[in-house]
């Protein structure tokens, strides 16, 4: 727990990830109220992030739970071990009722993420990561008001479950969909916008020390003038990173038309987009940000 929204900062940057005061107050609440945080924004600008860096600055297991379209409750919360319940079924009919436990048993529960999530052997809360939770059905959000208003789940055949250390949630969306309010009034809201030259610029010297830091600035001054651009998908901070790593690789150590255009493909992830930039528009961003 931490004892401020400044400390809350700090320790997120000891690790590499550098936030605003808005996201460090969010998350230094969501710990204190014991409340799920709910992360929207653009792909690529940390919002996964957050609960990576939090489990490794609580040094608690990370429990991932990765939506898709189609996700049931046998892949979020729990299943029957129905191969070990068919065992069981043959051996009470081989006259061995009595070796056999009751098939509905928490012997032959699987736990998928969520109920591993409140499971009562962690000694510690655990960091619960409910990521691109737009990915999946309006239907499964039903499954998560019950964990996110009590911390607890309930299995029809044994009853509920309920969290002796309740988890550190962390709810990630791209907004491809609007999220339910129902599941929204139980969660810390925070949107995740690109972040500053000044923050971005800090991020790739603090993940790619290995970049000269003049290539760098380039970099991040490239990355800042596309996104006022009019592209389908502007780049994010992933792409940031990985560019400066692939220019790194390179031994690129000023940016230049041609580089440029060799290695959009590391920004820009639709042919369209790679289209508009490639060439003179690439070589007038270029002289825009040496021009300053």
């Amino acid at each position: 727990m931490f004892e401020s929204i400044d400390a809350t900062r700090a320790a997120l940057e000891r690790e590499g990830y550098f936030t605003d005061p808005g996201l460090a107050t969010s998350l230094f609440l969501s710990l204190r109220m014991q409340k799920a945080l709910f992360l929207e924004g653009e792909p690529g600008v940390g919002k996964t992030e957050v609960a990576r860096v939090l489990s490794r600055v609580l040094d608690v297991p990370l429990i991932r739970l990765q939506c898709y379209e189609g996700l049931d409750i046998n892949h979020a919360v729990y299943e029957w071990n129905y191969p070990r319940q068919l065992i069981a079924i043959q051996a009470r009919a081989g006259g061995h009722e009595g070796d056999v436990a009751d098939i509905f048993s928490e012997e032959y529960l699987l736990r998928r993420p969520l109920l591993q999530a409140i499971d009562r052997s962690h000694e510690r809360a655990p960091v619960l990561l409910i990521d691109e939770l737009d990915r999946a059905d309006e239907e499964f959000e039903s499954f998560l008001l019950e964990l996110l208003g009590d911390f607890q789940i309930t299995i029809p055949e044994l009853g509920t479950f309920r969290a002796d250390h309740p988890p550190v949630t962390v709810i990630t969306s791209n907004r491809t969909r609007e999220i339910h309010d129902a599941l929204k009034r139980r969660c810390i809201y925070h949107w995740i916008d690109y972040p500053s030259p000044e923050q971005e610029l800090k991020i790739v010297l603090g993940k790619v020390p290995e970049a000269p830091e003049a290539l760098a600035r380039q970099v991040v001054a490239f990355v800042q003038r596309l996104r006022r651009e009019e592209l389908y998908k502007l780049p994010g901070v992933a792409e940031s990173l990985d560019w400066a790593r692939a220019l790194t690789h390179l031994s690129t150590e000023d940016l230049d038309e041609e580089v440029v255009d060799r290695t959009l493909g590391l920004l820009l992830k639709y042919q369209d987009d790679v289209d508009l930039v490639r060439g003179r528009r690439a070589a007038e961003v270029l002289a825009e940000i040496e021009s300053r």
